[in-house]
């Protein structure tokens, strides 16, 4: 062997010592900052402005390109890799976001006038003929028919709850249109007849409290009574808001307030909780307690003999975002720009996709789009530093209609579904944001007025 050959296997071998795993070694060069000349920062490929109008206009498409095809009503999920499923089921409170997103799309230019009063007329009249118990819808129905579907065994009937939130919707049509033209008044006149025909003091049973749901077959066999804190208290304002159904004040004190046990002197994070969250009262509930039933209820300025619910809503906000900024079970990618839990899809331990009310208490690693960016009224920037970082991972979140629901950095996890009831708040509550469109017409309706009054709740005048 010649002296260049030797040397050739030397080299080799040295080579060889210094790699990892038969991968080329490179030692690391350390950098040392340029103190003089600090990097300029990145700028957003998008500003804030787009950015909203791409959430809700991709937001929008839930209701619009993937609503159910018959009744055109929001379906109740929507699964990409499964389109079928539950194709033809109808979610009653999921319409009422839906109705409210599709003015959204009309101010926004997403869709048109013509287009947005066809499709509201299909919507109306399909919950015209479909069933009702003394007035109220059922959480699900067929979109075909219109026949009730069983959320449960016994919860064959009236949803008290899902009827609010789509009646609260039903009054933003009816004062959007009702100055409008003749085809425009008339889808008004018949959303205002429809809300007004909920027989809301019937559930009540002759009792000082409202009943979640009713079954001709069951009848309050369920015995859900309605009492705070948690997403139902527009359900409360409506009752008393009522013309020809309306519940007394005894009622609302009684049901809702818990004749003066809803507040609550827990703090966490130096922030009052100011009520008592039900089975939360550490931390406070599922983020949707804060967005249902203020989406057309303004709570700004809202009070009433127990607590301002502006103050409720920010504070609730804020504990959630300082929770998942504190991460005590060390999930990674929370932090100031990956936050919110709320109900949403959620990954099973096994690796299966389930359901479940995400919460401080009950936190599986799972962070819900929708919680952070419909909570953007309480916690403009927190939410917008999330909006941002959901962005900067659109290629794995954004989907055909928007966020996906859930997904969580730490399982690198992500659902390819959607549900109606959070779809729409996000597209809402950005608006509310951004113009405080859908509170201007919910608060401007001369019914609710009188509901407050009746109830002695105080609020802005819009």
């Amino acid at each position: 062997m010649n002296k260049t050959n030797i040397f050739l296997v030397i080299y080799m071998i040295l080579f060889w010592s210094c790699s990892d795993n038969g991968q080329e070694y490179k030692s690391p060069t350390i950098e040392q900052p340029d103190t003089q000349n600090p990097p300029e920062p990145e700028e957003p490929d998008i500003t804030e402005e787009e950015l909203l109008d791409l959430t809700q206009k991709e937001t929008l498409k839930y209701f619009w390109d993937y609503a159910e095809s018959n009744s055109g009503c929001a379906r109740e999920r929507y699964h990409v890799n499964n389109p079928a499923l539950d194709a033809n089921t109808v979610t009653t409170g999921g319409t009422g976001f839906g109705v409210m997103s599709l003015l959204v799309g009309i101010e926004r230019s997403f869709i048109t006038r013509e287009e947005g009063v066809e499709r509201l007329t299909k919507i109306l009249t399909f919950l015209e003929n479909a069933n009702r118990f003394h007035g109220a819808w059922p959480h699900w129905m067929d979109g075909t028919t219109g026949n009730v579907k069983p959320f449960s065994t016994m919860d064959n009937g009236g949803d008290l709850v899902e009827t609010a939130f789509l009646v609260q919707g039903l009054i933003c049509v009816k004062e959007y249109f009702k100055t409008g033209s003749e085809s425009e008044k008339e889808l008004a006149e018949k959303a205002d007849q429809l809300w007004k025909e909920v027989e809301w003091n019937w559930y009540t049973q002759g009792e000082n409290v409202l009943y979640w749901h009713w079954s001709p077959d069951h009848d309050f066999a369920m015995n859900h009574q309605l009492k705070g804190y948690n997403e139902v208290l527009i359900t409360y304002i409506l009752a008393a808001s009522s013309p020809d159904f309306s519940i007394t004040k005894e009622v609302y004190q009684n049901g809702w307030g818990s004749n003066g046990e809803i507040k609550s002197s827990n703090t966490k994070y130096n922030l009052p909780l100011l009520v008592k969250h039900n089975g939360a009262t550490e931390y406070g509930g599922p983020l949707f307690w804060a967005h249902y039933s203020y989406l057309g209820l303004n709570p700004r300025g809202l009070s009433d003999e127990y607590v301002n619910y502006w103050d409720v809503n920010v504070n609730h906000s804020k504990i959630n975002y300082q929770y998942c900024v504190d991460n005590p079970k060390n999930f990674s990618g929370y932090g100031e720009d990956c936050w919110g839990l709320t109900a949403s899809y959620t990954r099973n331990s096994d690796g299966t996709t389930g359901y479940t009310a995400h919460k401080p208490g009950n936190d599986t690693g799972i962070i819900s789009p929708t919680a952070a960016i419909s909570s953007i009224p309480y916690t403009p920037e927190q939410s917008l530093k999330a909006l941002n970082h959901f962005y900067s991972l659109k290629d794995k979140l954004l989907g055909p209609a928007g966020f996906y629901d859930a997904f969580s950095p730490h399982y690198n996890w992500v659902t390819k579904r959607y549900l109606a009831i959070d779809q729409g708040p996000i597209i809402i509550m950005i608006e509310n944001y951004r113009t405080g469109l859908l509170w201007k017409l919910f608060m401007q309706n001369e019914n609710v007025m009188e509901g407050l009054n009746k109830l002695g709740i105080d609020y802005l005048n819009q």
